[in-house]
């Protein structure tokens, strides 16, 4: 089987890259260089017209959305290397987190981002969206922070490339100015998943 994985280093790929080391599986890296638009490249948009990463082409047949993807790899890779729950409510629960980091916390942080960032135009900034947008990714945080309460991972308590996914996306919102330090489980958790070697190495330079 052949996997190839369009990605850019320190992007909304990151959770795939590091779900791809963590399977050990092969697979060929193509570096798309967002700067300088490659995304937005008829070769590249053809294969996925939403013009983002990441990408993941498996024998020919293009996979976008990083759950999508996740959840592909996890039950073609993950089951049997016992880091993916097997079809049930495990299972069910595994897609739960994975969706809901994307919608629900992803959508606040966008709405955060939008309204703070530097890549966007400082006269497209609202002080009081960005202030509501902050209370909801802090709520959804809670939320998390919650689910991992007494626990060492999300989904019953065993390591999974769902851990890997959510876990990416809370450090992307900690560089991104909240403090993960008030959610001690949600912290904690997190501190060991991106000190994991797989993800270590998808945020090294060189990756």
């Amino acid at each position: 089987m052949s996997l190839t994985f369009f990605y850019a280093p320190f992007s909304s790929a990151s959770p795939t890259h590091a779900i791809l080391e963590e399977l050990g599986v092969p697979y060929e890296k193509v570096h798309v260089d967002l700067k300088k638009g490659d995304q937005k490249k008829p070769e590249f948009t053809k294969l996925n017209p939403n013009a983002k990463v990441p990408l993941l082409v498996v024998d020919g047949t293009p996979i976008f959305e990083s759950v999508a993807i996740a959840i592909y790899l996890g039950e073609t890779y993950g089951e049997k290397k016992g880091i993916y729950p097997a079809p049930g409510t495990e299972r069910a629960l595994a897609t739960q987190w994975l969706v809901w980091t994307n919608v629900s916390l992803g959508e606040a942080v966008s709405r955060h981002q939008h309204n703070t960032s530097d890549y966007v135009p400082k006269e497209q900034h609202n002080a009081k969206a960005a202030e509501a947008a902050k209370a909801d990714v802090n709520a959804h945080l809670a939320i998390l922070d919650a689910a991992l309460g007494g626990k060492k991972y999300l989904v019953a308590d065993k390591f999974s490339i769902v851990d890997v996914h959510v876990a990416s996306w809370a450090h992307y919102v900690e560089m991104c100015g909240f403090d993960l330090k008030k959610y001690a489980a949600l912290n904690a958790w997190k501190a060991a998943i991106v000190a994991r070697p797989a993800y270590a190495k998808v945020m090294t330079p060189e990756a």
